[in-house]
Order: structure tokens, then sequence, then C-alpha cells
């Protein structure tokens, strides 16, 4: 079990990758992984975006590189896993990190909106999934994590698309494990059940602040350290699904 750990815990030429690298949660579990060795190889639509995370990563001393990928792209998905295979190493760990949480009543809820939300947060979930586990399953290990909500266990008013993707997210998660799991990958799915510390929670939401004071918030390299946990775990005591949130959230 020490030696599994010891493994895990060398990233030396391997790669993370981080499908909806932020400010937050995918950003945060990038640096996370990078001060362990891994490059992170950290992907978002506008791959410009992505400048000033990278230089924090190699600020540290870790390694990164950008991508501007669409999940949503089947051909995109794909390139991204051949070329971080090809020229940067084997994919230990991959994180899908896509939210598309938006709120809108049943009665005005468009098809375009439903469709869009399904292939943000489900469809793409499934290819980046399916691309993981063809790397993966051929050397017998890896990691993959899906990151998941509140809408994952329940279908919130005004949430119909969010709930119905996080859903699929997470049914995709179990199915995942099972396949997977006998192969030595290790499949597990993260519902995040609270408002996360950024910079656009604190300005839209009145009250932050003294949340925050009591513990209130969640904190990105909080949530971080528990993905970097989870890809340590040795295979005899897996964990496929937990829950974050503070203390103060109901549920």
């Amino acid at each position: 079990m020490d030696s599994e750990r010891s493994e895990h815990s060398s990233g030396a030429g391997k790669a993370i990758i981080v499908i909806g690298a932020g400010d937050a949660t995918g950003g945060a579990v990038a640096k996370r992984f990078a001060r362990a060795g891994y490059t992170a190889c950290v992907c978002r639509r506008n791959g410009d975006q992505l400048a000033g995370l990278v230089r924090d990563i190699e600020a540290d001393g870790g390694t990164a590189r950008a991508f501007g990928v669409d999940a949503r792209d089947e051909d995109q998905i794909v390139g991204l896993f051949d070329t971080v295979e090809n020229e940067v190493g084997p994919v230990e760990v991959v994180l899908f990190n896509i939210g598309a949480n938006v709120n809108f009543p049943i009665a005005d809820t468009t098809a375009r909106v439903y469709r869009k939300v399904w292939e943000m947060a489900a469809f793409a979930g499934f290819l980046t999934g399916r691309e993981a586990a063809r790397k993966m399953s051929p050397r017998g290990h890896g990691t993959i994590l899906f990151t998941g909500a509140t809408a994952s266990l329940r279908g919130g008013r005004g949430f119909s698309a969010f709930a119905g993707a996080k859903f699929a997210l997470r049914a995709l998660a179990q199915s995942m494990a099972r396949e997977l799991g006998p192969r030595g990958i290790h499949v597990a799915h993260l519902v995040v059940d609270g408002a996360i510390d950024t910079a656009w929670i604190r300005e839209n939401f009145p009250g932050t602040a003294e949340r925050d004071a009591q513990g209130g918030i969640l904190k990105p390299d909080d949530i971080a350290e528990t993905y970097w946990q989870l890809h340590l775990q040795p295979r005899t005591a897996w964990t496929h699904e937990l829950d974050l949130r503070p203390w103060m959230e109901s549920w």
C-alpha cells in the first residue's frame, strides 16, 4: 500500500488533464498536482484565458501547458489526449470540471438552453471520460475525477437543464467506475455543495464576507487537496463518491 501511494505521489513525467480550468476548483487542482511534479495540461474553450494560471504554476516551480479546447467537440477531445500523450507524457489523472449552472423556470427553458447545458456538462464529460479510459486501460492504472454539484443529487426549482445534465454525469461516473475499477482505474464523483470562494461570488452575493469569516465558504485549495487525496487512495479502499460542503451549508 505504501509503494502504491508513493507511485501516485510522484508525478515526474506524467500529466494531468483538467477540462474546465479556471480561477476556482479546476485551477486549484491543476496547481496541487503540479506541485507534486505532474505537468498540468489545463483546458478551456478560450485558451488565452489560461495564461495567468500557467504563470502561477510556473512561478511555483511547476510545469503547465494551456489548451484551447471545446470539450463538446469529439475531434478536439481526441486530439487533446493524443497531443498530451505524444508531447507531454502519459495521462495519469483526468479531471472533468465543467459546470454549466443555469437557472430558468421550466416554461422559459428553451430547447437550445437545455441542449447546450447537456452538451457542456454531460456529453463533454462522456467524451472526456471515454478518451481517458482509452489511454489508461492498456496501462492498468489512472484516476478519472468528475466534479458534481448539489444538482447531481436533487433537481431544484428552476434547475431542470442543469440537474438533468448533472444527473447524467453522475450516472456516467457510476457506470465507468464499475467497468474500469477491475482494470485498475479509479473513477470518482465529487459533489461540491455550496458557494466557492471566487471574486464573482463575493461581488454578487451580499454577506459572503460574513460567511467566510465563519468558515462558511468552500476554499478552492481545500477542495483541491481532497481531489489529491482521492488520487492517492490505494485500490483496497477506493472512494467512488463524496460530498464537500462548508459546515453551515444546509443539506
